[in-house]
């Protein structure tokens, strides 16, 4: 049972996101570890296991070498190209279509970085977030948790369909320089957050609850 006590909001600023990005080209670039890490586990790994994916979702999405192609409404298209070059290289790997909010999820790892691209099946629009969309059992709003080292991430967010696009509702602070953190939905307005330490996992680490009020804002409560 958790005990609430009223904390400090740890709220980062946060507005709503309603354009998202578009599509970039790849400009080639200088021929880095990681594109030749690229080029061998793609063909060997990646695009076999995303081909079975992408089957799943049939005519929608398809792959033509280095591009992922993408079904947008009105009966266009969004290609999506890998772009291995560099430090700040990155690849698209389909992964599926989330019904409730109308976008494609696609892993993007990078060679010191991870992310999730969600295009909008409306729009064609990108949205770049740091871990996978958990959404609430009313579907009306997901989070996403970044909790890293390298890079240095720790925040929770909390995002609802707005639009054509997204909106913030929240983002909190999560002690990921010391703590492993993850997050569950307990109910459509209260989401339990609990960390562990990353040098004695068997300790007791922060636990907290956020809480979505009557006017909307969601407020941070625990010990």
């Amino acid at each position: 049972m958790w005990t609430l006590i009223a904390a400090n909001l740890l709220a980062l600023p946060v507005g709503a996101q309603p354009a998202g990005t578009a599509a970039e080209a790849c400009v080639p670039g200088v021929r880095s570890p990681m594109t030749e890490e690229y080029e061998r586990t793609s063909r060997a790994e990646d695009w076999p296991q995303e081909a079975r994916r992408l089957r799943a979702d049939v005519p929608n999405v398809s792959r033509h070498g280095d591009r992922l192609r993408l079904a947008i409404d009105g009966g266009t298209a969004v290609e999506l190209q890998d772009c291995p070059y560099g430090d700040a290289g990155y690849r698209y790997l389909y992964e599926r279509f989330d019904d409730p909010g109308r976008f494609y999820v696609v892993r993007t790892p990078g060679p010191e970085d991870f992310a999730w691209t969600l295009v909008m099946k409306r729009t064609g629009r990108l949205f770049i977030v740091h871990g996978a969309p958990v959404w609430a059992t009313d579907k009306a709003r997901f989070l996403t948790v970044a909790c890293s080292l390298q890079p240095a991430r720790g925040t929770l967010s909390i995002l609802a369909p707005s639009g054509d696009g997204l909106a913030t509702e929240a983002e909190f602070e999560l002690p990921c320089a010391t703590e492993s953190c993850s997050a569950r939905w307990d109910f459509e307005a209260w989401v339990s957050i609990a960390c562990t330490p990353r040098e004695d996992p068997a300790k007791k680490g922060k636990e907290f609850v956020l809480m979505r009020g009557t006017n909307g804002k969601w407020n941070r409560f625990g010990r």
